[in-house]
């Protein structure tokens, strides 16, 4: 299997790397939400919503995913 330069295998890091940024988006996204219902655009403010929403399960898919990995060595670093 294949490790990056983190020591971690490729299929893991991009899980964590997808995670990551689907979970940094649900919370920048909140913020375009607060912006959107400011500007009193409810269409927009929905949609961010929805982003958020599909982010939020990204993340789940991905941690499911990690968990399941979990069981072999994927989630250490190789070579520790």
């Amino acid at each position: 299997m294949a490790t990056g330069e983190t020591g971690f295998d490729d299929v893991t890091y991009d899980l964590i790397s997808v995670q990551y940024f689907a979970l940094k988006g649900g919370h920048d996204y909140g913020q375009y939400v607060r912006d959107a219902e400011n500007a009193n655009q409810q269409e927009i403010a929905d949609f961010f919503r929805q982003v958020m929403s599909e982010d939020s399960a990204r993340a789940q898919k991905c941690h499911e995913f990690l968990r399941q990995l979990g069981g072999t060595d994927n989630t250490s670093p190789q070579g520790s």
